[in-house]
């Protein structure tokens, strides 16, 4: 942290988590020439990648294999070799005052405010309280894993029951043993990961379940740390009670229908010490909707326009606190339009000549982000479980849509269309839930299209062969 750090409160700037998309956010936004911070609650920077030591990293944003706290400390000397100021162990309480128990709901509008008001970002730090003024704000908070009782299995409350990505910090960064026994509820990435680094410690894996009939996490998971390992994979199958009193004794699992609902009759206990739940990620948008952010119900994570702008002036989203992603390479690389993005728009507030002048060509390097008269607003539809940015404020550039189909088919087509007029229309192929994917939106297709655009995916059936879902 620079020695000035402490006594300066206003930055264009202030990126809120220390990931590898707060990270990339900021090292983007100070290339551009603006004045950043950013905040992190932990005491080091690099999220979750700390304690992710697996490789498969960087392959996409450094074009070479890292683990994750090298891919985390390639982002973290970089930091270190600019501008950027780094508070650690600095908790964010509100922004602009907004109420972080959660008083604002998801639909909550806007708070009222200029469009170009600088926002007040409160925090509380180990020398006490700091607030923070800024021109932008990226929120970069990540997600965290949901948890029983969000899945509400039935059963006692024994210790033995462990998050994933918890029991993968206990194991690697804290050298504790969670148990010696294990199964895993959740074909997630993380709880594919978690059974081979189980196994490669000596630890008995007794198998990994999935509720649905497919797998939630990547083919190359499924394949390098299961199927290489000899751990089985049980699809349809779910747990249906935990056994145990002061520690985790067993669990039943049971087949699940078509509808997702336990077979009576298909119960059986399998003994073990530990449960690691693998099933699912919420993002940590608590801060955001108190601050009017308001949320996408199919992503839980933040409404933004191409430049990832929220509905807040001035507020920016992105990784995975905007939506889940494969690869951290991928959040990078979102995080760095956002920046770039947030300092755009923190130079447009100055528009005082002698300003920019005085600023030595800070954020004024970058040009001011283009307005639009009419949005257009992206629904989908389908089997795409959504489509991402939701709102399209300047139709002259080329729009990346990001999307994530809701179950996978082996023969379907992406469809673009507005008011009953089909504006593209792909060929059939392959598409999986565990993918995050992308297609481009060209100005002549945006131009076709008034009030909103239905991105779908949808399901293609031959005479001669019918569709069939990927298992």
């Amino acid at each position: 942290m620079s020695e000035n750090a402490r006594k300066r409160t206003r930055y264009d700037v202030l990126v809120i988590g220390g990931g590898p998309a707060g990270m990339g956010a900021a090292l983007s936004a100070q290339a551009a020439g603006a004045r950043v911070a950013i905040i992190e609650r932990d005491a080091h920077l690099g999220g979750i990648l700390r304690q992710c030591i697996h490789p498969g990293f960087g392959l996409e944003h450094f074009k070479e294999e890292l683990t994750g706290p090298e891919y985390a400390q390639r982002l973290i000397d970089q930091v270190k070799q600019t501008a950027v100021d780094v508070f650690t162990n600095t908790m964010v309480l509100s922004i602009d005052g907004g109420d972080a128990n959660g008083a604002a709901s998801i639909d909550s509008p806007a708070p009222s405010r200029d469009s170009h008001a600088v926002h007040t970002v409160a925090c509380m730090s180990p020398n006490g309280y700091i607030e923070f003024d800024a021109a932008s704000v990226v929120l970069a908070m990540g997600c965290r894993e949901r948890t029983r009782s969000e899945i509400k299995i039935p059963g006692s409350r024994p210790a033995g029951v462990f998050t994933a990505g918890l029991a993968q910090r206990y194991i690697n960064i804290e050298n504790l043993a969670p148990g010696k026994r294990f199964v895993i509820l959740g074909s997630g990435d993380i709880g594919l990961i978690m059974a081979r680094r189980l196994a490669l410690e000596g630890f008995e894996v007794e198998g990994v379940y999935e509720l649905m009939p497919y797998a939630n996490g990547l083919f190359r998971n499924v394949k390098n740390c299961l199927e290489d390992f000899g751990i089985p994979l049980h699809l349809s199958t779910t747990v249906t009670r935990i056994i145990g009193h002061d520690r985790l004794e067993a669990v039943e699992v049971s087949r699940v229908d078509q509808n997702l609902a336990p077979i009576p009759g298909t119960e059986r206990t399998i003994p073990c010490d530990a449960l690691l739940l693998s099933v699912g990620l919420i993002p940590e948008n608590e801060i955001s909707v108190a601050a009017g952010v308001k949320l996408d119900p199919r992503t839980r994570g933040a409404m933004v326009n191409q430049d990832l702008m929220t509905n807040v002036p001035g507020i920016f989203s992105c990784g995975n606190v905007l939506h889940v992603h494969d690869l951290a390479d991928n959040a990078t690389a979102e995080a760095e339009r956002a920046g770039a993005a947030a300092a755009s728009w923190a130079n447009s507030m100055y528009v005082d000549e002698e300003d920019l002048e005085s600023r030595e060509g800070a954020a004024a390097n970058v040009d001011p982000a283009p307005v639009q008269a009419e949005n257009l607003k992206v629904e989908a539809g389908g089997i795409a479980g959504y489509a991402l940015p939701e709102v399209i404020s300047n139709t002259d550039k080329l729009v990346k849509l990001y999307f994530r189909v809701r179950r996978p088919h082996d023969r379907a087509r992406i469809k673009v269309s507005s008011g009953g007029t089909v504006i593209f229309e792909g060929k059939p192929r392959a598409f999986k839930p565990s993918i995050m994917e992308s297609m481009p939106l060209t100005p002549k297709m945006m131009q076709q299209a008034h009030g909103t655009i239905t991105f779908s995916v949808e399901p293609v059936e031959d005479e001669d062969t019918p569709a069939k879902e990927v298992r």
